[in-house]
């Protein structure tokens, strides 16, 4: 069912993640942050924080239905894009990451449904105004990561080595990958703009594509990152419930 106000979408979130802790369904990690940040969203939309509420609150609902009716067509069986299709079955695995099924989650919505809900929330004349306003989310996402760094170390005690195997800073990798992730979003906004009906579905299959790829390399970060992975997830907290209470916000 399609949410029509930012109260609907928080409302269903609410839902998918009590009902994916019920399940001990990793499918909920991505599902708890993503409510957490609606959530915020909604308190700034509150506190006028952008330049038009309304007009965010459209983008909002636009943006999180492709996330929810994703979620519902795959738990009916029923075909949704391929990178929310990589998210939700790596979800069936229990030998990733915390970290790896928030990460596939962010790409999936980030890379592929925030074009695509920008450039039907506004109108090509109306995207100038818009920049404004979806640049703050950024601001937004960003101010979060301290807090879920904080979280996840509480989940994931070794959550650390990759900071040292990686050699940089996770926080400063986190917040260049946030906004990487949504400057990518923004052109692929005005590229969809200009594009008729058919070159657009063209388009969006493409980066569909392209965005299942980068979740398949999450999954499988190759030989040595894998080995690392293994041995932060043997000491991780393995019960799905227990890493929801610990994220909620």
């Amino acid at each position: 069912m399609t949410s029509k106000t930012i109260d609907e979408v928080i409302k269903r979130l609410e839902e998918i993640v009590d009902d994916t802790a019920t399940r001990n369904d990793p499918m909920g990690i991505f599902a708890l942050v993503y409510l957490g940040v609606t959530k915020s969203v909604k308190a700034d939309i509150q506190r006028n924080v952008f330049q038009d509420g309304p007009r965010m609150e459209r983008l909002d609902v636009i943006f999180a239905n492709r996330y929810i009716l994703a979620h519902d067509a795959y738990r009916a069986s029923q075909p949704c894009t391929q990178a929310w299709l990589t998210t939700f079955n790596a979800a069936k695995r229990f030998d990733l990451l915390v970290l790896q099924h928030l990460l596939m989650g962010m790409n999936a919505h980030i890379n592929l449904d925030l074009g695509i809900a920008a450039s039907e929330a506004v109108s090509p004349a109306e995207l100038p105004r818009l920049e404004a306003d979806f640049n703050k989310i950024n601001e937004l996402l960003v101010a979060r990561i301290d807090e879920m760094q904080d979280r996840l170390s509480k989940i994931s005690p070794l959550l650390f080595l990759l900071d040292w195997f990686g050699k940089r800073n996770d926080e400063r990798f986190a917040e260049f990958s946030l906004v990487k992730a949504r400057n990518n979003a923004w052109r692929a906004v005005n590229r969809l703009a200009i594009f008729s009906p058919e070159d657009k579905e063209l388009e969006i299959n493409e980066l569909d594509g392209y965005v299942a790829l980068l979740n398949k390399v999450i999954v499988s970060p190759g030989v040595l990152f894998g080995a690392v992975v293994r041995l932060i997830k043997w000491f991780e907290v393995k019960d799905v419930g227990k890493v929801l209470q610990v994220l909620r916000d």
